[in-house]
């Protein structure tokens, strides 16, 4: 707020634009669902104004601990081999991102999701839901216990097999503030022929991928995965622009 020799006025934040050049396109010609979905002009940055920058708490009340870890659900431990994911969410500047709320959904063990369209001959785990959430704390810090999915096929061209990967979904502190993302694992053999992965820009496909930490591994329990989330600047982690329900 200025002082009173200017009047009261609101100060919104102004955020650091990304590169063109860095910036995931909406329409990805490899990407061929993407011809049906992306919008057909050139999509317009709005300026975040007050309903953008306050809105309603999400309430930590309704986030449980038991949320984050995916590897018990119906009274039974799920299969393969578990992992911990872990990471900041951080702002343009570096600074953590508190009381954000980090939602993450992916495949099982086999590859499978339990999803009404998705029916290819993998095994259901039926104490593997594939859902967890998790709200970030005053270091901006997240943290999920769980099983790192498998590879599984897609019709997007012949024998065509989608990475391992996590969906991660963000929302700040209003409704209107969310950001979808996916998160891969090094070293993957299935990222040359991904054409989601080869959508983002060579030079920030880096931002997609974990980093394998020996540090926060578990000794006889766990591998661990460790994620930043940089939401803006030139750091930013690439981001889908739109999530219309597609479990790719």
């Amino acid at each position: 707020m200025t002082g009173s020799t200017s009047g009261s006025r609101l100060h919104l934040p102004r955020y650091l634009r990304e590169d063109d050049s860095l910036r995931t396109p909406i329409g990805f010609p490899d990407y061929r669902s993407t011809a049906l979905r992306a919008p057909l002009r050139t999509p317009v940055d709005l300026p975040h104004r007050l309903t953008e920058v306050t809105g309603p708490v999400l309430g930590e009340d309704r986030v449980l601990a038991r949320d984050a870890d995916l590897t018990w659900r119906n009274d039974g431990e799920a299969i393969g081999q578990r992992i911990l994911v872990h990471g900041r969410v951080l702002d343009s500047d570096g600074r953590p991102v508190p009381d954000a709320l980090v939602e993450v959904w992916q495949a099982n063990a086999a590859g499978r999701y339990r999803h009404v369209v998705d029916n290819w001959p993998a095994p259901l785990d039926p104490h593997f839901d594939g859902l967890g959430r998790v709200v970030t704390d005053s270091l901006g810090r997240y943290e999920f216990l769980t099983i790192k999915p498998g590879a599984y096929p897609w019709g997007n061209h012949h024998n065509a097999w989608r990475p391992a990967h996590i969906h991660f979904s963000l929302f700040g502190r209003a409704f209107t503030q969310r950001l979808v993302t996916q998160m891969y694992f090094p070293g993957d053999p299935l990222f040359e022929q991904d054409p989601i992965y080869n959508a983002i820009p060579a030079a920030a496909r880096h931002r997609a991928v974990s980093r394998y930490s020996l540090e926060r591994t578990q000794d006889n329990w766990a591998l661990a995965f460790e994620w930043d989330i940089v939401l803006r600047g030139t750091d930013q982690t690439p981001l889908e622009t739109d999530d219309d329900g597609d479990v790719a």
